[in-house]
């Protein structure tokens, strides 16, 4: 009896129908545009010998199972390794070094995507929140390899699953004092790229001697956020500081739980609303039914040192959020700060970039209320 042949057959890249639109919303992996075909088409399953084989087992015989190679990983799995399907949206499937081992980058003339510096960390706290396990070979729901270098393409949306070979020539080098979110610290060690070579997503300094950092990082056994002195835990001196060539600077946006997306000004010079400092002489900001008025988010950054991170630390722990404090609230805003602040917008129901641990005025207000 002839094996019965399965065959796959996905649409064009470039159709606009309501069914491409569809699939390409619903299946992230497909590799559109390989097959000639129109969604109609879709996932169908080919029979060759269908006549043949229903043949052979109309006397009982049992069907025969397809083979391994054509067993398919559902891409709605989330986290699943998806090691069958071919390749992802963002091309080939190509070994954790790249396709020849060798530093490559983006094609002469390539446009890369532009994004902000507020969606890089919005995009990097995605997995921090899914806790996406750390692997070198399999690849996450939306299509990027589970890697330190994988994680920085995703939060960068790069078209391409990158590697720390190649990361260096999508950006530019920059000086440890021009830092900001989203630019990251990189150490890719030609001669040895399996010994050392890693990359984190700088989120912001966590001191005002910029000796300790917020990392976003993808490293054993997930996806983790965390205070690290600067440049990083070993090899310190071989992390060089990049910045990604499409960062745009970002307006303000609203998300959810009524909290507004952090406004980025990436090339504007420090002032003392950038840098966590009130201004000199500034009035407090009015009470409202009891409330106290918010201050602004500037008052809890990185690097922050105010009246106000003391009153928030006191008032969180009052409403039993403080949890997270070694010596009690301070006026210096840290990293224990904000776990406790993340707590709080958890408990309020907020997910995702809503409970990014840093306090907006829906925060403040509910936590003074």
């Amino acid at each position: 009896m002839e094996t019965p042949v399965f065959e796959e057959i996905d649409p064009v890249s470039d159709c606009d129908c309501p069914g491409c639109r569809h699939w390409r919303s619903v299946l992230p992996h497909s590799p559109a545009g390989r097959a000639p075909a129109h969604p109609a088409a879709h996932r169908v399953l080919v029979v060759a010998t269908a006549a043949t084989a229903t043949a052979a087992l109309g006397a009982g015989q049992a069907a025969a199972a397809p083979t391994a190679a054509h067993a398919l990983h559902r891409p709605g799995d989330p986290g699943g390794p998806a090691a069958q399907e071919p390749d992802t949206p963002q091309g080939p499937r190509a070994p954790l070094h790249g396709p020849t081992g060798r530093p490559a980058g983006p094609a002469a003339g390539t446009l890369l995507p532009a994004i902000t510096r507020t969606d890089i960390i919005e995009r990097a706290k995605t997995w921090v929140t899914a806790k996406v396990p750390y692997s070198m070979t399999a690849y996450w729901s939306d299509g990027y390899r589970q890697d330190c270098s994988g994680y920085v393409s995703m939060a960068w949306k790069l078209p391409t699953n990158e590697w720390t070979g190649s990361l260096g020539a999508f950006a530019d080098r920059i000086t440890k004092e021009e830092l900001q979110p989203g630019d990251i610290l990189l150490f890719h060690n030609a001669a040895n790229p399996q010994s050392g070579s890693h990359v984190v997503i700088f989120g912001g300094w966590t001191d005002d001697k910029h000796t300790s950092y917020t990392a976003y990082e993808q490293t054993p056994p997930h996806t983790r956020t965390m205070a690290t002195p600067y440049a990083y835990w070993s090899n310190s001196a071989k992390y060089l500081p990049y910045r990604y060539k499409g960062v745009t600077s970002a307006t303000t946006t609203p998300q959810a739980g009524g909290e507004p997306a952090t406004t980025d000004t990436p090339d504007a010079p420090e002032t003392p609303e950038t840098s966590g400092q009130a201004p000199a002489g500034a009035a407090a900001p009015p009470a409202s039914h009891g409330v106290p008025g918010y201050p602004g988010r500037a008052m809890f950054r990185p690097g922050a040192d105010n009246p106000y991170v003391t009153r928030l630390g006191e008032q969180l722990a009052k409403k039993g959020f403080g949890r997270h404090y070694t010596s009690g609230p301070g006026p210096r805003w840290s990293e224990e700060d904000r776990r406790n602040v993340e707590a709080f917008q958890r408990a309020q129901g907020w997910r995702g970039g809503a409970a990014d641990g840093y306090p907006g005025p829906e925060t403040w207000r509910r936590l003074f209320s």
